[in-house]
């Protein structure tokens, strides 16, 4: 039998823990320490039992001496000083090994003399501070300690400009930030007590990003949560001027007093200002996390009016819906792109007001009849509540199915409205869904690998009609890997080449089609038509484009690019108008794919940078030219 502890000593030493930076570099010039190189006199005994630790910062008074008792250097206005005593962050602040090593041994309140050989203070080697001017660094000296206060601190501003110090921890975890409005009491004294912005009744209100108070208060706001009081220690870096404070020159350090009233929060939810979400009554729950992020069923309350006439009221739920709320399915286009963004970061019960631009509001939605085209409105809304959308745990797989099934549908519909991104958002959810969906069995297997393609090539076709035509050759991709014979896939992929230009590939797609499927010899040989249209039309605009290149005198300039005036973009690929023929239309609806070939597309063109290379390459060989130099 074998015993713990024996089997215990078999086993290797835990890992030591890693130290950090900062902890090596203290524990480097701890080695610097002789015997008698620093010694400590208790001159008056603090309170507690409690000393300063790392993260802490230390305020305390100091008055250098020589060996004789002369003074060198002091804080305190008796001594000659400001009276302003000094702040260190231990661990944070660069300090003399002497203050490293001897603050952490005091209690608060306690005064002690500190008897320093060179080495420990500014006689250092590699001493982060430099001494003052006229100080005997290559001197033993000693310093007298008087440790007023020491507490766990907030560092704001790396170089240690902005300090706080909790004195009531405050409500939630959210902070204020640009553009919120904020309510809070401020009052404020410089660092030798002096008030310079006495207490009132009636709290402070400014916009947080306005430079409506000094920058450092700002900052140490910007840490505060709901009802938090605090002391924000603000060095003159940061003591800019503002409408609170007009007057700050001179001053090297200020006290800010804070209580965190209220504040409002406002989002610019495009960052430029014209899309504008002011919350007027809080919700319940937590921001972010309990807000209707994901697509979810909402319902609402709202009054729309005109921005620039507010008594215009277009549209009420309390009146024109029989005192109904608004309910919605979010992410399906149902409502305004404006006002759906702002609803997703409401809380239940949370009242807002949205001021919303034209194009996020009706001009691509369908609008009111007494809204005019081109206006801006302003909502104010209500979340009542909202719905999380079902969750597939615990469902048969049929149940599953039809779910996805439903969300597909609504991505069709989308498509035909012609709302891609939303489109290819639900596509893509219920694809993300199936990551945890295990079918059961061969027949199970079949229906789910063929629907998983399908949304596949959906969101394939929704990449083409946005235009990013190697997205969706890629989307494609993922059907082909584990089909190379997928016909929808061959098809859409083959398109998505003839756009982009890479008539090679589609070709051999289009070819394929034919050779694994023959029922698929009509769409392959529309789309081949078509592809030969398109080569024909690219090489004539690239001998239209090139055309003179060759014809210029030696040392003359040929300018490659330059159209007549009034003559159609470039990206106008087909249905010019100029020369369609009879044939060419023809091809036009030949190449229109079936109905069973998934979601229809249009036959969009890129832009003539991105075509027309590889015809041009053709043209420069018929030329016997392997390349083209302009002189």
């Amino acid at each position: 039998m074998v015993h713990a502890d024996a089997i215990a000593g078999d086993l290797p030493p835990p890992p030591a823990k890693k130290k950090s930076p900062a902890e090596e570099e203290a524990e480097k010039r701890r080695k610097k320490l002789t015997p008698g190189s620093l010694m400590k006199g208790l001159i008056r005994s603090g309170a507690g039992d409690a000393t300063p630790a790392e993260g802490d910062q230390v305020v305390l008074h100091c008055t250098t001496r020589t060996m004789d008792g002369i003074i060198v250097d002091s804080t305190r206005r008796e001594h000659g000083g400001k009276g302003v005593p000094l702040r260190f962050v231990l661990g944070k602040s660069k300090m003399i090994l002497g203050f490293a090593e001897g603050f952490p041994t005091m209690l608060k309140g306690e005064i002690a003399m500190f008897k320093m050989k060179p080495q420990i203070h500014y006689a250092e080697d590699d001493c982060p501070v430099t001494a003052p001017h006229g100080f005997p660094k290559d001197d033993e000296v000693q310093f007298e300690i008087e440790m007023l206060d020491f507490f766990k601190a907030k560092v704001v501003a790396e170089d240690l400009g902005v300090v706080k110090k909790i004195i009531d921890e405050g409500l939630g975890w959210e902070t204020p930030r640009e553009p919120y409005e904020v309510t809070a009491r401020i009052t404020a004294i410089t660092a030798d007590g002096k008030v310079i912005l006495p207490s009132k009744e009636e709290p402070y209100f400014f916009t947080f990003g306005k430079s409506e108070v000094p920058k450092g208060l700002e900052m140490g706001i910007g840490t505060m949560a709901r009802k938090e009081k605090a002391i924000i220690y603000v060095s003159s870096a940061y003591l800019t001027n503002s409408s609170l404070m007009l007057q700050l020159e001179g001053l090297e350090e200020v006290h800010f007093e804070v209580e965190l009233v209220q504040f409002i929060q406002v989002r610019d939810m495009l960052g430029d200002g014209r899309l504008i979400k002011r919350r007027l009554v809080d919700g319940k729950g937590e921001f972010p996390m309990d807000c209707p992020l994901h697509d979810s069923l909402l319902r609402v309350h709202y009054k729309g009016m005109l921005l620039d006439e507010p008594k215009s009221i277009f549209y009420d739920t309390r009146v024109d819906n029989d005192g109904e709320p608004l309910e919605f399915c979010s992410g399906e286009g149902l409502v305004p792109e404006g006002f759906e963004m702002c609803v997703r970061l409401m809380l239940p019960g949370e009242k807002s007001v949205v001021t919303c631009p034209p194009d996020f509001a009706y001009d691509k939605f369908p609008r009111p009849a007494n809204v005019p085209e081109g206006a801006h409105v302003q909502w104010e809304i209500e979340l009542l509540r909202f719905e999380m959308p079902k969750d597939w745990t615990g469902l048969t797989f049929k149940e599953i199915m039809d779910d996805a099934e439903k969300i597909k549908n609504t991505g069709n519909r989308l498509f035909k409205e012609g709302k891609f991104e939303l489109s290819k958002a639900k596509y893509e959810k219920v694809l993300r869904e199936y990551n945890h969906v295990h079918p059961q069995d061969d027949d199970e297997g079949k229906i789910f690998a063929n629907s998983r393609s399908s949304l596949h090539l959906n969101v394939a076709a929704c990449y083409q009609k946005m235009g990013e035509y190697r997205k969706s050759i890629d989307t494609c991709n993922k059907v082909l890997d584990a089909n190379p014979m997928h016909v929808k896939a061959l098809y859409r992929r083959g398109i998505s080449y003839m756009l982009l230009g890479d008539f090679d590939d589609a070709k051999k797609d289009f070819e394929k089609m034919i050779a694994v499927d023959k029922s698929s010899e009509p769409d392959a040989t529309a789309a081949l038509l078509k592809l030969k249209q398109t080569i024909q039309e690219s090489e004539k605009k690239a001998r239209k484009q090139f055309k003179g290149l060759f014809d210029k005198k030696p040392g003359e300039i040929s300018e490659v690019g330059a159209e007549p005036e009034g003559r159609k973009k470039a990206s106008d690929v087909t249905g010019s108008g100029e020369a369609a023929s009879s044939a060419d239309r023809d091809a036009d609806a030949k190449a229109t794919p079936r109905a069973d070939s998934g979601l229809a597309l249009e036959e969009e063109r890129p832009g003539l940078v991105g075509r027309i290379w590889p015809s041009a390459r053709r043209i420069f060989s018929s030329l016997g030219l392997n390349r083209c130099t302009i002189l």
